[in-house]
């Protein structure tokens, strides 16, 4: 059975790829997804933040008691070394690089030109196959609008674009006024994927303390829809690979993100749940549910039910809408 796609341009062996978690960190578990059959691994995001506070906690510790001991202070390296708060990262990196065959691919999230121009161009130089940016940005102020919040992704990627040559994916939250149009904006920039779609993880309020709490709640299959509809509608109508990035549980999710056109299906939260071994499941169940069909290759069922598939997709679109509200009056 053929189970071979392609992603970014690279060749994997099948469409399994573990996204970035926190599970990524360890060399020993990226190992064991190979193992279980992953075909990618994403590591986690390194944020720009972090590193900056990093620098700032040991420019304060060198710098205290300056005035007593100026003197003292040439015998510390330079902190100008701006990124030797990623060298844990860096390493990472070629760590795993040179303990897996499959793709290793970092992911960056930045707040600045110079954070994510400076990272990908590291990442690049430690080994990584690609690099995944992680575009964490909630418009909070009011006076910027849809324009502007999209060339601030476009300005994004055209910056990393001109600093490395590794495969570039976008990973995208589902908050712009037209997604299809904006993906294609990027698409003919030259990004060479797409992962839909990011989940960003909000607050909620605290009756008794009266305070904002933040939860990391995993995604559960309910959450397949959106991205499920956004892929059908732009596999074929787009150079950049598409890859589905929420939701996925079981093989049953994998199987519907392919018939929808998807290049290649990743998952945390399954993982974070069961464990590296959930890998192996997922492949399983995605294996005999071709097997069962006679089913060859993935190929023969990709985008076999995207929007490109069917004639006037915005008709059957209309149709199912009038459906499901008939459906839900004679109830």
């Amino acid at each position: 059975m053929d189970l071979i796609t392609t992603y970014l341009g690279l060749t994997l062996k099948n469409p399994l790829v573990a996204s970035s978690s926190p599970l990524n960190r360890d060399v020993a578990n990226i190992r064991l997804l190979e193992d279980h059959g992953a075909a990618a691994v994403v590591l986690p995001s390194i944020f720009e933040e972090q590193i900056e506070a990093e620098l700032a906690e040991t420019e304060r510790f060198v710098n205290a008691g300056v005035e007593s001991f100026a003197e003292a202070l040439s015998y510390f390296p330079q902190l100008a070394a701006r990124h030797s708060g990623v060298d844990a990262y860096l390493q990472l990196i070629r760590t795993a690089r040179e303990a897996v065959d499959i793709p290793v691919i970092a992911s960056l999230n930045g707040i600045s030109d110079s954070g994510w121009t400076d990272y990908a161009r590291l990442a690049q130089e430690a080994g990584a196959d690609a690099v995944e940016l992680n575009v964490f940005f909630v418009p909070g102020d009011l006076d910027d609008d849809g324009k502007a919040v999209e060339q601030r992704y476009v300005d994004i990627l055209r910056s990393v674009q001109d600093v490395v040559d590794i495969p570039i994916a976008m990973k995208l939250s589902p908050y712009f006024s037209s997604v299809g149009n904006f993906i294609r904006q990027l698409d003919d920039c030259g990004a060479d994927g797409f992962v839909l779609f990011n989940r960003f993880y909000e607050p909620d309020i605290d009756l008794s303390t009266l305070r904002f709490e933040r939860n990391l709640e995993l995604s559960t299959p309910s959450e397949i829809r959106l991205p499920l509809l956004w892929i059908a509608a732009l596999a074929g109508k787009v150079r950049g690979s598409l890859a589905a990035s929420t939701g996925v549980e079981t093989a049953e999710q994998v199987i519907k993100y392919l018939l929808a056109g998807a290049d290649a299906v990743m998952t945390t939260s399954s993982l974070l749940r069961h464990g590296v071994g959930h890998m192996k499941s997922l492949m399983d169940g995605l294996v005999q549910w071709l097997d069962a069909r006679n089913v060859g290759s993935i190929n023969d069922i990709r985008g076999r039910l995207s929007q490109a598939q069917v004639r006037n997709p915005a008709a059957i679109h209309r149709a199912n809408y009038v459906e499901i509200l008939r459906g839900e009056r004679t109830q």
